[in-house]
């Protein structure tokens, strides 16, 4: 069964209102341009919120060579892909901005259970994969910014312009740069990030300002149903993190770098690690638990099974299959679990 060996996905391009893509060319090596498309929803089983859009199996992935997608294919084989968790607990993404995105935050998972019946909010992280010239992200508020400010800002944002965005600290970023983003915390991706993003498994954000590019949001896009007075709740005014983040190294052996890029000093919502290969070979022996090719080439390899891998590539390894099988080669890959 497909359970018991590494579980590969079709492509899962999500649609979004803002433009993006151009980056996915390098990264998955096919003709991929700036357009509604920016997100590579990565082994999901979570449905994007996009409004209007009847489709349920959006954002969810779709098993290669199969027609079960995730979300069933958990339904039906829970334990043999994720033991005894109830779920696989993140989402993975890989989006290219072309445009800065909303300024926004995610609700905690107390603002979530409350307001969206949901045992999870939305912490979230990024590892910087490449960038376009000027390159930036938006992480907090400036010292000082008061509700009354941000309520201004967004009274200005009807009419387009950078009213909010004045309020944000701004970081220049580039490739390797791993930012942890609390709930609760205002922020906003710049032009020109491609990224991977590790979460938890929502679609929930709020984002009271009224233009996304040339897009104008609606009520419902910015504040999820919620009045705004209750949506603005879900920014705390002071909360601030350091960004970047140094990984820190777990071992450096036989060929073997494996780090920590986010653990449970920073948040237990999600864990990513990083594994860089030179020539040397990495045990797949964490169930439930997604692996995102960065660089390189390498194969798995297990009893009766050996797969090519290479940049853009991605799976599941189910908990049926670990300890099963390895990964050897010149390669750097992502291993994102809750």
């Amino acid at each position: 069964m497909f359970y018991n060996k590494p579980v590969f996905f079709e492509k899962n391009r999500v649609f979004r209102v803002y433009t993006g893509g151009k980056l996915f060319a390098d990264f998955f090596g096919d003709d991929s341009t700036d357009g509604f498309y920016p997100e590579e929803w990565v082994a999901s089983s979570v449905r994007a919120l996009n409004e209007g859009s009847t489709d349920e199996y959006e954002g969810v992935s779709k098993i290669a060579g199969t027609d079960l997608y995730l979300s069933e294919a958990v339904d039906k084989y829970r334990k043999e892909l994720l033991g005894e968790r109830e779920d696989i607990g993140i989402l993975t993404k890989i989006l290219d901005s072309a445009i800065r995105l909303p300024v926004q935050a995610h609700p905690d998972k107390a603002f979530s259970e409350k307001y969206f019946n949901s045992k999870y909010g939305k912490e979230e992280s990024w590892i910087i994969l490449a960038t376009r010239p000027g390159a930036k992200i938006f992480y907090g508020f400036k010292d000082g910014t008061s509700m009354s400010d941000f309520i201004a800002a967004i009274e200005a944002s009807e009419n387009g312009g950078d009213a909010m965005e004045k309020l944000l600290c701004s970081i220049d970023v580039k490739a390797g740069d791993v930012i942890y983003i609390p709930a609760k915390m205002v922020h906003a991706i710049g032009y020109g990030c491609l990224l991977l993003e590790v979460q938890e498994p929502t679609d929930f954000t709020i984002q009271p300002e009224r233009w996304c590019g040339d897009y104008k949001l609606s009520d419902k896009e910015m504040y999820l149903g919620l009045s705004r007075e209750c949506a603005l709740e879900c920014f705390d005014m002071d909360k601030k993190y350091p960004a970047p983040l140094a990984p820190k190294v777990i071992c450096n052996e036989d060929g073997v770098l494996y780090e920590s890029m986010i653990d449970e000093s920073i948040t237990t919502s999600f864990s990513v690690r990083m594994v860089t290969l030179s020539g040397g070979n990495f045990s797949l022996d964490r169930g439930a638990a997604i692996y995102v090719v960065l660089d390189g080439e390498g194969k798995i390899t297990g009893e009766c099974y050996e797969k090519e891998i290479a940049k853009g590539d991605y799976f599941l390894l189910p908990e049926n299959a670990k300890e099963k099988f390895s990964i050897s080669g010149n390669i750097k890959f992502a291993e994102c679990f809750a």
